[in-house]
């Protein structure tokens, strides 16, 4: 293909770009798999059949921690509840306060859904957290947003509640036009979008850099001129990988095992 510059002269067009093309958004894409003719369109992608997988796997860790519930638990009994005594102590008795302990079934399994899901982001062949998808990061956090508002109102009552997301304790009443608003937004609309944000960027941008570090890798590892960084970028690979998981609930479970 010939093009023609400003004055007159022919240019060849550039042909495609060659080199390492780095992964970008697409690769969060998947195809959709009808598995049933009764159900219309309904059908199955690679992100549901992960979620599926990751629910089998909570599922079974519990059955198989406290079949046989011991004194001293050893192993995998030790491990889990390890995990509950975390989401116990850390998150529900510092910040909740112990009227929160009721709600100790339901963060548990949100924090070990939430940590497998995760965790399949750096297992090979896998390596897709289905957290990086907008629709699982929202559902969770609408169901925490409802339960927010609900135990709101069973305990304040439904005017009293109503009151406190538009008048914060503690506010004069000359701040409350100005205050009010900003307060009734954040508490009421936006905390379902921040939430579920958090997440989402967070694994989208764990998950693209890690595809950029490992096809980076295979590209310069290839050619003998680029071996040496290519060794390097792998490296850089599995240092991202294991450094995914030193969260403050993993280095807790390191240290007791």
């Amino acid at each position: 293909m010939v093009r023609r510059d400003a004055a007159g002269h022919d240019i060849e067009a550039a042909g495609p770009r060659g080199g390492f093309q780095a992964p970008g958004i697409q690769e969060l894409q998947s195809p959709c798999y009808e598995w049933s003719k009764f159900l219309g369109p309904a059908c199955v992608n690679r992100t549901g059949a992960l979620t599926l997988l990751v629910t089998a796997i909570v599922a079974a860790l519990f059955l198989l921690a406290f079949r046989r519930p011991q004194v001293v638990p050893r192993g995998l009994p030790n491990v889990t509840e390890y995990g509950i005594d975390f989401v116990r102590t850390q998150i529900i008795l510092e910040v909740i306060g112990p009227e929160g302990l009721r709600f100790l079934p339901y963060l548990v399994t949100l924090l070990f859904f939430i940590f497998f899901a995760n965790l399949l982001e750096i297992i090979p062949l896998i390596n897709f957290p289905v957290t990086s998808r907008m629709a699982l990061p929202g559902f969770l956090a609408l169901v925490t947003w409802a339960l927010f508002n609900w135990v709101g109102i069973r305990s304040q009552g439904l005017w009293r509640y109503l009151k406190s997301l538009v008048w914060p304790a503690g506010v004069p009443a000359a701040m409350v036009p100005m205050v009010g608003p900003i307060w009734f937004v954040s508490e009421v609309l936006v905390r379902p979008l921040t939430l579920s944000v958090r997440l989402l960027a967070n694994m989208i941008a764990g998950h693209l850099i890690l595809g950029v570090f490992f096809a980076g890798t295979v590209y310069l590892i290839v050619q003998p001129k680029t071996f040496v960084f290519g060794l390097g970028a792998g490296g850089m690979s599995v240092c991202w990988s294991a450094s995914s998981c030193w969260s403050p609930v993993c280095r807790r479970i390191s240290s007791r095992s």
